[in-house]
């Protein structure tokens, strides 16, 4: 039996875990077990814990989360006869952490909590930082009644304590101190140790610094640490230390977040700081009822961060920090692998793409729609996903119910929205949330950057499917104008149904990629006439007039390009020839599976070869406009990364 239980409360905590769990595996002292609880977390916060190989792994639904709750959930759990907790983005500075932490409980019988130092990181916002040194100096000291500090970020206590009074679970925070509060009062003593020292990272957006110092608020309330009656004091003494903080600008001396600020930056961020965590105490102290639904309290409690890439309007876009909308019963949320780089995205970008002129879409949007993920949560309803499985979905959504629909006519839907493209959010993100009828599985084995290029090679499919009557009917020699991703993916389908290809374009690098392949290839379009199958892809409205011109008798053409823009036509070039032009735009479901079976049977390594990182995205942009790369596909999450 470990004489330790460590309690580590985490929701969505992967980026700085491995930090914590190593700096664990450093510690001197040996003679602990770490408990990991949990509340619903759906990064992969859970797999970094087994990898590291906690003792026990215990999950909570976030809707029953309180900081009270979640710690007494891990202590009950715990075999130890001290209690150590840390917050899970807190990381000990030495080896000497732990044994520090718990040596004036072994040492002293009348000790009822300990609780150690935290300093800032880089990361810190720069006020922060200065309040951690305020609070957790070099000098011990024991907590008296008015004046208690202990924070559950780092601290530690006996567990026969524990077991006579556990944390108050109904507390929305400081559940430390109501604790410590109830110990002292009845003669027992609270320690601060300075050389038990550990980084406390808080990477916050400004309005989630201020739902955290709201949250606290309504708990201080609660408990009777402070209320209304203290707000002026509240306010001297913020207006206070914010004139020491932007003098202490002036010579920070070792405040880290003075390394990533310049003097400049450093004053605007304190006094955002400090605004920020006014506004958020004091209405935690005026609001008349305060947390008091599931929503309320689940939007105070967890920061659920979604980067994304946002388009605001024409040549307007940045990537910037979002919450996760709620899940709606039927959704899941997916957490986004990787997200390939359409035309239709950079058309969004300028603001060309005709449904941002008709009316049928508005910025903003985020864009991606040609991508793959992981189940990261289902909502309610949602049986046929679960989470960690591996997943695309379908641009077109339509509302299924309209005679449209019902028909099979999904893109006449008129209340219909396309994935990254109009009315939902797309997969350039963390995390996207989809309907769950629009998601694919895709084989556990299969590479999840393959899986990306699902969406074109659906779009692909469901264009052929059209000429199906023709195509079906032994091999044909067949032209693709166009030699782009999706020109790419139809050339190598149409040749692996034992069809003759010849992929047409005017770039030589394009052309190069087809070599060794049995497609043959081709700049000049002189010989469309030799041709009883033309796939036209490059949407421009000459290259479409020489096809419907040049194209023998009873020729089938496929329009797959967009847009061809406004043109005058004789449709006697058609007509009189026996022609059939067909268009297609999108996929449906079908298109989906088919899409994903054919997968693995075609040689796609040079949509692999330009990899970027999400951050990146506008260099991104600009490389696939180059066409020096057949395909940029962004990796999002790290771990499926091939």
């Amino acid at each position: 039996m470990p004489e330790t239980s460590v309690i580590v409360r985490t929701f969505n905590e992967e980026k700085h875990l491995p930090a914590l769990f190593a700096a664990l595996d450093r510690q001197a002292y040996r003679d602990f077990e770490v408990i990991l609880v949990d509340s619903g977390s759906y990064d992969r916060t859970r797999d970094i814990a087994t990898e590291w190989g906690v003792h026990k792994l215990i999950r909570i639904s976030s809707h029953d989360f309180t900081f009270g709750y979640s710690l007494n959930k891990g202590i009950e759990a715990g075999s130890g006869r001290f209690i150590a907790m840390c917050s899970a983005h807190t990381v000990p500075v030495d080896g000497d952490w732990l044994e520090n932490l718990v040596r004036p409980l072994r040492d002293n019988d009348d000790v009822a909590m300990v609780y150690g130092r935290q300093v800032g990181v880089a990361s810190s916002k720069f006020a922060e930082a200065e309040d951690f040194e305020r609070v957790f100096g070099p000098t011990p000291r024991e907590d008296r009644k008015g004046s208690f500090a202990v924070n559950n970020a780092n601290s530690a206590m006996p567990r026969r304590l524990w077991e006579i009074t556990p944390f108050d679970d109904a507390l929305p925070g400081l559940e430390d101190i109501a604790l410590a509060q109830y110990w002292v009062e009845r003669s027992w003593r609270v320690l601060y140790e300075p050389s038990a020292v550990l980084s406390h990272i808080h990477e916050e957006t400004w309005p989630q610094v201020q739902r955290r110092y709201y949250r606290e608020a309504v708990a201080a309330r609660r408990s009777s640490v402070i209320g209304r009656r203290h707000i002026p004091a509240i306010l001297a003494k913020e207006s206070g230390r914010t004139i020491a903080d932007c003098l202490q600008a002036l010579a920070p001396k070792d405040n880290p977040a003075a390394q990533r600020l310049p003097l400049a930056a450093r004053w605007p961020e304190i006094l955002r700081f400090r605004i920020r965590k006014t506004l958020g105490t004091i209405r935690g102290l005026i609001e008349p009822h305060p947390m008091e639904t599931q929503e309320e309290r689940e939007q105070a409690l967890f920061n659920r961060m979604n980067r994304v890439v946002q388009v605001k309007g024409p040549g307007k876009v940045a990537l910037e920090v979002v919450d996760i909308p709620d899940l709606k019963p039927g959704d899941v949320l997916i957490r986004v692998a990787h997200v390939a780089v359409c035309a239709t995205d950079l058309e969004i970008r300028d603001g060309t793409l005709g449904f941002y002129h008709n009316g049928m879409a508005d910025f903003p949007i985020v864009p991606g729609h040609e991508f793959s993920g992981r189940v990261a949560a289902v909502g309610v309803a949602v049986e046929d996903f679960a989470e960690g499985e591996p997943v695309v979905a379908e641009c077109i959504q339509s509302c299924g119910t309209c005679d449209e629909c019902r028909a099979g006519n999904f893109i006449g839907c008129a209340d219909r929205s396309e994935l990254g493209v109009m009315r939902r959010d797309g997969a350039y993100g963390d995390y996207v949330v989809v309907p769950s009828r629009f998601l694919h599985k895709v084989p556990d084995g299969m590479d999840l950057r393959r899986a990306a290029l699902t969406e074109p090679l659906a779009v692909v499919h469901k264009g052929l499917r059209r000429l199906s009557t023709v195509l079906d009917d032994g091999p044909k020699n067949c032209a693709v104008i166009g030699s782009g991703p999706l020109g790419h993916l139809c050339s190598k389908a149409l040749a692996g149904r034992g069809h003759k290809v010849t992929a047409f374009d005017r770039n030589p690098k394009r052309r190069a990629l087809f070599d060794g392949t049995g497609i043959a290839t081709a700049e000049d379009l002189s010989s469309l006439r030799d041709y009883q199958v033309i796939v036209e892809i490059t949407g421009d409205p000459e290259v479409l007039d020489r096809a419907l011109h040049d194209s023998p008798a009873n020729c089938s053409l496929l329009l797959l390009g967009l847009p061809y823009g406004k043109r005058a036509f004789s449709f006697e070039a058609v007509a009189a020839y026996d022609k059939t032009v067909t268009g297609s735009v999108g996929s449906t479901a079908e298109d989906f599976e088919a899409a994903i079976a054919l997968l693995p049977d075609l040689d796609l390594d040079e949509y692999f070869k330009c990899p970027m990182a999400l951050a990146d995205f506008e260099a991104a942009w600009k490389t696939s406009q180059t066409g020096e790369v057949l395909k940029v596909i962004l990796d999002v999450a790290s771990e499926d990364r091939s």
